[in-house]
């Protein structure tokens, strides 16, 4: 336990394990109905099942394969409390074991987290029902935990593509005219090198989405949680 504490520190120096009995009324204004119950589960199968549950009832259709990962290698999980920049968060880190054995950590934030993102909140329903039924019901992002990437962003970080900070360089070599309005478009999906599975809000029937990237060509036209699912599992291997 102690090791993995000065992992979790190195990321985040506030970084704190809750024990089980910590977990009471003193937290129902802070977190989910749903993780009181799955936090008051002595047994850790329990907790797995039940969290995975939530998983399969929001998501399912959509992350299939990443569920179906989680249920043959999650081998914990725990509620994990972090001082934020804005306050102090609460979210189930989850303890991942690898094909090679080795273990790795992802971090699912809390649903009933503030949106600390003005641009996409104000936008908010706009984007389409699964993805809204996801942040708001099982994770406010799922990601690697050491990089927050490999994964779907917590609203604070999932960035508006049209904002005047970002030097979108392949805009001028693009092959063909660019076919999503930045200026109503958000990076959901980060792989940690600069390239997201981005939604533009007014071109998202069917979970329309782009692979937008500051190096590559755009890729349009992409199933939006059939590249999250595989990206995420490949993110565990």
């Amino acid at each position: 336990m102690n090791e993995k504490i000065e992992y979790l520190r190195k990321f985040n120096k506030s970084a704190r394990l809750m024990q089980l009995d910590e977990i009471s009324d003193t937290y129902i204004d802070m977190i989910p109905d749903i993780w009181r119950d799955i936090f008051s589960e002595n047994n850790a199968k329990n907790r797995i099942q039940k969290v995975l549950e939530n998983w399969r009832k929001y998501s399912g259709r959509e992350l299939s394969i990443t569920i179906s990962y989680l249920y043959e290698n999650l081998e914990n999980i725990e509620l994990l409390e972090i001082e934020g920049r804005h306050s102090t968060r609460y979210s189930i880190l989850y303890t991942i074991k690898k094909p090679n054995n080795e273990i790795c950590y992802y971090e699912g934030r809390n649903p009933k987290e503030k949106f600390h993102n003005d641009e996409l909140e104000q936008n908010w329903s706009m984007f389409p029902e699964s993805i809204q039924q996801f942040y708001e019901n099982v994770h406010n992002g799922f990601y690697y935990y050491a990089s927050v990437s490999m994964g779907l962003l917590p609203f604070e970080f999932i960035p508006f593509l049209g904002d005047d900070d970002f030097d979108w360089s392949i805009i001028n070599d693009l092959k063909e005219p660019l076919q999503i309005d930045l200026n109503t478009s958000f990076g959901f999906f980060s792989n940690g090198m600069g390239s997201y599975i981005a939604i533009d809000y007014n071109n998202c029937s069917d979970v329309n989405a782009t692979f937008w990237s500051a190096k590559t060509q755009p890729k349009y036209n992409i199933n939006f949680w059939d590249h999250v699912d595989e990206w995420i599992v490949i993110g565990f291997e």
